[in-house]
Formats: C-alpha cells, sequence, structure tokens
C-alpha cells in the first residue's frame, strides 16, 4: 500500500512539472490556432541559457532565470514579428513547417554552441527529502509543484483581469471581431510570445533543475506537452494543469502495476482513453473564427 501511495504522491507532484512543460503549447495553440513544434526546444534553450549562467556568471538560480528571461523575451519578439506573423495568415501548414525548422535549427544550434553533453543545474534540494517515512517526498518535487500553481493561477489571473490578456483572448476568439474593436491582433500575438518566453523560461529551470537536459531533450518533451495538452484540452490554462496531474499518475500508477518499462507506455494510454471518451480534451475551449 506503502508504494502504491507513494506512486500517487509522485506522480501529482511530477505531474506540476509536466503541466509547466505544456501550458506554453497550449496558451500558442489557444491564442494563434498554431501547433509550436519547437516549444519544447525553445524551453531546453532557456534551460541552458539559465544553466551557463549560473556555472558562469550568477551562483543564485533565481537571478539567472530573470538573466534568462532578459534573453528570450527578444528572442521570442523577433520569432514571432519575423517568423509566425509573416505565414500566420497562410494556413496552417505553413506555420507548421517554419517552427519544425526552427525546432531542427535549435537543436543543431544548441549542440554547436554548449556541445552534446548533459547539463542541468545541481541543487540541494533534489537530494532533500521533506519526508522520508512512509513515503518520499523530494523537495524539489514540491517546489516545482508549487510553481506551477502559482505560475498557471497567475498566467489565468493575467488573462481574465488584465487589459492586455483581455486583448489577447479577443483575438484568439475572434479575429474579425477583435480588428473592428481596434484590437491590433499581430501585436497581441507579439505580447502572448512574450509572456508564453517567461513561462517557458520558468519551466526550463525547474526541468534543469531535476533532470539533466541535452540538445536534443526538446523531442523527448515535446511529446510528454503534446500529451497533457492534448488530455486538458488544446488551449485552456487550467486543462494542461488537470492534464499535466492525469499524465503523472498515469505514469506513475502505470509503473507501479506493470514495471518501470511501462511507465512511458501508461501516460499515453491514459492519452487514448481521454480521446476515447471526450475527443476535444477535458477542458477544451471553442475554436476561433
Amino acid at each position: 500500500m506503502s508504494a502504491l501511495l507513494q506512486a500517487v504522491v509522485t506522480g501529482v507532484l511530477i505531474g506540476g512539472l509536466y503541466a509547466m512543460i505544456g501550458v506554453g503549447l497550449s496558451m500558442i495553440f489557444g491564442i494563434m490556432k498554431l501547433t509550436n513544434l519547437a516549444h519544447s526546444d525553445i524551453m531546453v534553450m532557456s534551460a541552458f541559457f539559465t544553466v551557463i549562467t549560473t556555472r558562469q556568471f550568477i551562483a543564485n538560480p533565481i537571478l539567472a532565470l530573470l538573466v534568462t528571461i532578459i534573453i528570450m523575451i527578444p528572442i521570442g519578439i523577433l520569432i514571432q514579428k519575423f517568423l509566425i506573423n509573416r505565414v500566420i495568415d497562410q494556413g496552417t501548414n505553413a506555420p507548421l513547417l517554419v517552427m519544425f525548422g526552427l525546432s531542427v535549427a535549435i537543436q543543431n544550434g544548441l549542440q554547436i554552441v554548449f556541445g552534446s553533453g548533459a547539463h542541468g543545474i545541481d541543487t540541494d534540494l533534489l537530494r532533500l527529502n521533506l519526508i522520508s517515512t512512509p513515503i518520499i517526498v523530494s523537495a524539489q518535487y514540491v517546489i516545482n509543484f508549487i510553481v506551477a500553481l502559482v505560475v498557471i493561477g497567475g498566467l489565468a489571473l493575467f488573462m481574465n483581469r488584465t487589459p492586455i490578456g483581455r486583448a489577447i483572448r479577443a483575438s484568439s476568439s475572434n479575429i474579425k471581431a477583435a480588428e473592428l474593436m481596434g484590437v491590433n491582433t499581430k501585436r497581441m500575438y507579439i505580447y502572448a510570445m512574450c509572456l508564453t518566453m517567461i513561462v517557458t523560461s520558468i519551466a526550463g529551470m525547474i526541468l534543469s533543475s531535476t533532470f539533466v537536459l541535452f540538445h536534443y531533450s526538446g523531442s523527448q518533451y515535446l511529446i510528454i506537452a503534446f500529451g497533457v495538452v492534448v488530455i486538458g484540452g488544446m488551449g485552456s490554462i487550467f486543462g494542461t494543469f488537470i492534464g499535466g496531474i492525469i499524465m503523472g499518475l498515469a505514469q506513475l500508477i502505470g509503473a507501479y502495476i506493470f514495471g518501470n518499462i511501462y511507465q512511458l507506455h501508461s501516460g499515453f494510454v491514459a492519452l487514448l482513453i481521454v480521446l476515447a471518451v471526450r475527443p476535444q480534451g477535458l477542458f477544451s475551449k471553442a475554436v476561433r473564427k
């Protein structure tokens, strides 16, 4: 029974990390109806920036994260203004191909600049247990979950309570109506990308504090991000959080029942079950007109 309880608790906590991995992907799809294939590679790139900053310049990970955010926001603006905005009106295929090309470019760029080795932030939190009996509760996993709660909750409040957030939501709901009301939708897309870069940088920091990352790790985490977002419903911030918990629980309980080798498979079995019952996801948003 304690082993099952361990799987449940760890699954819920790691689900918070999964939600952070997926929320940026969900935001971009919900706002622009764009499947960002480069999302996880951008996250890994931000994580590498944070890791190198902590090693070479600033030992404090929080200050290093602020430096990374300052770097990532202009990168996001350039990606949105000169890549996405130029093709977003040309149907779904052109933006998809652009983001695929960006994904390949980022992976190769990371290998050239940072090498093929593993990178991560070494903290004592991963070795510190808040509870050691009857189950083990890692301090790092608890912090990851709390960060996910705060970030996703703050993101939801921003989108619903601020003028910019409401303008972004208007742009995602109905482009023509938003533009008739004087909203510059292309500018709102840039604001949304900046917001996504902030969230993705935070996700990259906590991910690199929990696991080691390679230049190609984006492909691995993109699969998890897709699973989380599809379960929760494409475009739903709250749904992404619930989807992350469901994915984490499915993986850990599956590993408890069938063995660790089936952990990843169990998560995607849960995805298939959700799709069979509710193909649009648990908390899907209305399609933009």
